[in-house]
């Protein structure tokens, strides 16, 4: 599949990232402008989600493919490939089959392991079905602005900056509002999207770095140890005061760990 994507900065180490479910690569924006005063980077938005095409298939081994295809398409032998919760396990996925084209990886917030949508309990996935029913709730739909629609999903969301996120996705037409989100197939494939991924054990060929937010719990002490079996000289470096999307929380600590990570 031919992604959409954004680049910054020329003649340097090519760095890739791949956003998070729900996101898009419009999210990284002022991330990746200020990463082009070091790297060559280009932002994806995986299938399903921003400008990238829809298709009825939604799982890591399709969105690994298609970071593939977008490396071979730019001619891009080698990557450093940083990629937010689902788009860290799309390139987890990726450098389980194609090591040879990653020189390092970064994940973000997330780990190998599976989330399962059914427990009550989990916090994590309880916030999933609440994004899910806001975005099959067709009231939205017909919202005469953002504000109104922004009420909508407060019935669901108690959050503003979680609101807002999803909202980023909605797009202004001559009858309304639509998702730019293929909403039907990532409600179909949510299971999928929260699955524990298949990699081979002891992947150590190049430098990789998972970023833990410290008030978010998708990468718990059960996490790490999932982590270090398959990624045994993986880092692992927690950053303060910031929950899931940490790098919009915190956006000075997470760029200068990145940073420091790959130069130092």
């Amino acid at each position: 599949m031919k992604l959409f994507y954004r680049k910054y900065g020329e003649n340097k180490p090519v760095l890739i990232i791949v956003h998070g479910l729900y996101g898009a690569s419009d999210n990284w924006v002022t991330h990746g402008k200020k990463l082009s005063e070091y790297f060559e980077v280009y932002i994806l938005d995986q299938r399903n989600h921003g400008n990238s095409p829809h298709s009825i298939e939604h799982n890591y081994n399709v969105m690994s493919a298609d970071i593939f295809e977008f490396m071979d398409s730019q001619k891009i032998e080698k990557a450093i490939l940083l990629g937010h919760s689902m788009g860290g396990k799309t390139v987890m996925t990726f450098a389980g089959k194609y090591p040879e084209m990653v020189s390092a990886l970064i994940v973000v917030d997330i780990s190998p392991a599976k989330y399962l949508i059914n427990s009550f309990s989990n916090s994590k996935t309880e916030k999933h079905k609440k994004i899910i029913e806001v975005l099959n709730d067709k009231e939205i739909l017909q919202a005469n602005t953002r504000a109104e629609a922004n009420k909508i999903c407060a019935k669901y969301i108690d959050e503003p900056q979680i609101r807002a996120f999803i909202l980023k996705n909605l797009k202004r037409t001559n009858s309304g509002f639509k998702w730019k989100l293929n909403v039907d197939v990532i409600t179909k494939n949510i299971d999928n999207i929260l699955s524990d991924i298949v990699l081979e054990k002891d992947i150590s060929g190049f430098p990789t770095l998972f970023i833990k937010a410290e008030n978010s719990d998708y990468i718990t002490e059960k996490d790490i140890n999932i982590i270090n079996n398959i990624f045994p000289t993986a880092e692992i470096a927690s950053i303060k005061n910031a929950g899931h999307w940490v790098h919009a929380e915190q956006p000075k600590l997470f760029l200068e760990t990145i940073v420091n990570f790959v130069l130092d």
